[in-house]
């Protein structure tokens, strides 16, 4: 397996079927010829069945300024996927989550930015509920909000250009709106 540079963060890559094929450095992969790799995003909601959005900082590779869900990540090698999300959720948000469910499990896209950087993942989805209030790290987070499931519904479908093509995407998909009224 490569050795990691730069931040030391390794995504698992992926053959055209989903299975692993090897790891890369994080700060290689985003391109203009993303390979295709591994990821995830997890949806949090609070007591009150609010959702949490966030605004990726401006300093983000791809998409910086964009509004989307909660947070996203990428599970090491061997990484078990709702460990990752346990991680990312401290890492970026500085909150610890609980009861994280699968939501979208087959979850995949690709997706260029305004820059031509691309995202080509398999990225299941994941819902959870926060304990205790956010502390975004700032290189990741600009800014967040708790705003209700059917206020965010209508604005990712109003104005599908403000969000993330990975939040309007997931949100296409009626299996989202299942587990948010299940939750």
């Amino acid at each position: 397996m490569p050795e990691a540079s730069g931040d030391g963060e390794l995504v698992v890559l992926l053959d055209d079927e989903g299975r692993p094929v090897g790891a890369a450095d994080k700060a290689t992969v985003h391109t203009a010829d993303t390979p295709l790799h591994l990821a995830f995003s997890c949806h949090v909601v609070d007591r009150a069945g609010r959702v949490l959005v966030t605004r990726r900082a401006l300093t983000k590779k791809t998409w910086p300024g964009v509004w989307t869900n909660s947070f996203c990540g990428h599970p090491g090698p061997r990484e078990d996927m709702v460990d990752a999300v346990h991680r990312r959720g401290r890492d970026e948000l500085g909150l610890e989550v609980v009861d994280v469910r699968p939501v979208l499990p087959d979850f995949r896209y690709r997706a260029v930015d305004a820059s031509g950087v691309v995202e080509n993942e398999v990225c299941p989805v994941f819902t959870a509920t926060a304990v205790g209030e956010p502390r975004p790290a700032p290189g990741e987070v600009a800014e967040y909000r708790w705003v209700g499931r059917t206020d965010l519904a209508l604005a990712v479908s109003s104005a599908p250009w403000a969000f993330s093509p990975w939040l309007v995407l997931q949100y296409a998909d009626p299996r989202m709106h299942d587990a948010e009224r299940a939750g």
